[in-house]
């Protein structure tokens, strides 16, 4: 497409809105787009697709552009990441752009250091090097630098997923079965999903393949009570309850009610009808203690960091701190201290989190079972074998997106002494 100085000002003041890190990137963008309605589809493609960019790339580019606005940044993105040409961008460029951006074009970013040439703060690359081998951390960094793919759900109680296959490729989607969940679909390209018919009729969901695998962790199954103990919007709650066949109860707690009005909602189209949603005021709600030993499958997808979804949510890099990350894991341990309260003797509690960081994982789950011998690890591997998923792994679970090609993913299976 042609990128006239209207369109690059419209990036450049989407940018302005967004670099200050104080809200999340998504939220602030999707605001933006709201209050400037005359821009079209391919326009909020060109603004989205520029600004992530620059998010993802925001130290590489800081490092080498001097005094680096706004406008500078969407320039240097296109310039230096995605490689349009100074030709094509020359009715863009002002005279004082000229020789930076020349001199940007042939910078080699090699010969930097990797936490810069991975645009990664400090304190991560540290920590991610130090927990795994330096080569495991670039082609980390690396993979992070690229855009999540689109990963369908298959609803199972409304459709096979042969049939929803069927009926993509016959409307002309570029789609696949995904490799490691049997009721996932990968698409190419970013499709409008939302308004098709099979998202209306509720035969799908936007899920990541990898969140799709944690519902297999739990495998519920028929007429058992279960708890999506801090179900969110309700993604792995929708999962589960199909997994069940729409029997038994599952309840979908929370601490945001806002959160589970929105679960209400994807409820209505998913045609199932044995999820409660349950608003409690805290992991100690009166509500949990009526649940106390009744449950036989508990999840428990934890408030995390979030690092392992830097594909999509590449602010949180900047947005989190190593403080921030230990305030988490203060209340990590606090809500799996409260969830190990629901298990029936023999019942099975799911420790997941979307983060790549161990002490939000298995330094998590360690002090925890340093502290409940009534709790046992099972071994995560065993537990896909039993629904026929190929992932090698060992007693945790865990994926990354240069091996698996999913969002980053952690979990521990605990099982409850009879």
């Amino acid at each position: 497409m042609q990128i006239g100085a209207a369109l690059l000002n419209s990036a450049t003041l989407a940018l302005e809105q967004i670099l200050p890190m104080r809200h999340p990137a998504d939220a602030v963008l999707r605001e933006y787009f709201q209050q400037n309605p005359q821009l079209g589809g391919r326009d909020r493609s060109f603004v989205a697709e520029t600004v992530f960019c620059v998010i993802r790339h925001k130290r590489l580019l800081e490092h080498l552009l001097e005094h680096p606005s706004p406008r500078k940044l969407a320039l240097g993105a296109l310039i230096k990441i995605q490689g349009i040409g100074l030709g094509q961008l020359d009715v863009l460029l002002q005279p004082e752009d000229k020789d930076w951006a020349v001199r940007l074009k042939a910078t080699d970013i090699e010969a930097l250091d990797a936490a810069t040439r991975l645009s990664l703060p400090d304190w991560l690359y540290q920590r991610l090097s130090t927990q795994t081998s330096e080569v495991n951390t670039t082609e980390f960094g690396r993979a992070m630098l690229n855009p999540a793919p689109l990963d369908l759900r298959v609803n199972t109680l409304v459709m096979s997923r042969e049939k929803v296959l069927a009926e993509l490729l016959k409307g002309g989607f570029d789609a696949r079965a995904t490799a490691l969940s049997p009721i996932g679909i990968r698409m190419a390209g970013k499709p409008a999903v939302n308004r098709h018919p099979l998202f209306l009729q509720g035969a799908v969901e936007v899920q990541d393949e990898g969140s799709q695998l944690l519902g297999f962790l739990v495998a519920p199954k028929r007429r058992e009570m279960v708890a999506d103990f801090c179900a969110g919007a309700g993604g792995k709650t929708l999962m589960m309850g199909a997994m069940m066949h729409s029997q038994g109860r599952l309840y979908a707690l929370d601490i945001s009610a806002k959160r589970l009005n929105n679960l209400r909602l994807r409820l209505k189209r998913s045609g199932l009808s044995n999820v409660h949603p349950e608003y409690i005021e805290s992991e100690n709600d009166t509500k949990i203690k009526r649940l106390a030993g009744k449950i036989d499958r508990v999840l428990v997808d934890s408030p995390c960091s979030g690092l392992g979804t830097l594909r999509r949510n590449p602010d949180l890099k900047w947005r989190q701190s190593p403080e921030s990350v230990a305030e988490l894991a203060t209340k990590q341990r606090s809500i799996l201290n409260a969830a190990a309260r629901l298990p029936k003797p023999g019942g099975r509690l799911v420790y997941a989190t979307c983060s790549v960081l161990q002490e939000e994982n298995q330094q998590i789950v360690n002090d925890f079972l340093a502290t409940h011998d009534d709790f046992k690890l099972m071994n995560a591997g065993e537990v896909l074998d039993d629904s026929r998923i190929p992932l090698e792994c060992g007693k945790f679970f865990e994926l990354r997106p240069q091996t698996h090609g999913t969002d980053g993913f952690f979990a521990a299976v605990l099982e409850k002494d009879t």
